[in-house]
């Protein structure tokens, strides 16, 4: 498509976006007519700077798409190649981890000596106190028994 052809085309689309954005601005504000006019004025924007002959040359030409779907494949193969070798090392971490799994029994068990020891620390009296869990409010006591008998603590 020719220089002039695309600025042509460029100037009637803006020409008609500024009518339009005349009529907004008088019906619905002089912020939306604004708006409206910067929209319309990027036809003639893009083909004084030489995008819209780009854009216009990339549609319409077959070897800049043959080499927009090489590029593409160039993307899909390096993606792949890096979930491929992700997978690889994965499976040796994963060997790695299963050693490592009496760790994480390990660390579940701390959990547990320290919500024991919250308890333990819970049943004191604090000082001047003989007995914490005697001025324990029962419904309170109540929740923590169903607490404790499904295993939360």
């Amino acid at each position: 498509m020719s220089d002039a052809a695309i600025f042509a085309i460029s100037l009637g689309v803006t020409l008609v976006g500024l009518v339009i954005s005349w009529g907004v601005a008088r019906r619905r504000g002089a912020a939306t007519g604004v708006r409206g006019a910067a929209l319309s004025l990027v036809p003639i924007g893009a083909a004084l700077t030489g995008v819209t002959a780009f854009l216009a040359d990339l549609v319409f030409d077959p070897e800049k798409w043959a080499g927009v779907v090489v590029l593409g494949l160039a993307v899909v193969l390096y993606l792949t190649s890096g979930a491929m070798l992700a997978r690889r090392s994965g499976g040796r971490k994963g060997g790695a981890d299963a050693g490592g799994a009496g760790k994480s029994g390990g660390k579940s068990g701390g959990k547990g000596g320290e919500s024991g020891g919250r308890r333990a620390a819970a049943g004191k009296a604090p000082k001047g106190e003989v007995g914490g869990a005697q001025n324990v409010d029962p419904e309170m006591a109540e929740i923590e028994q169903i607490l404790r008998n499904r295993g939360i603590s």
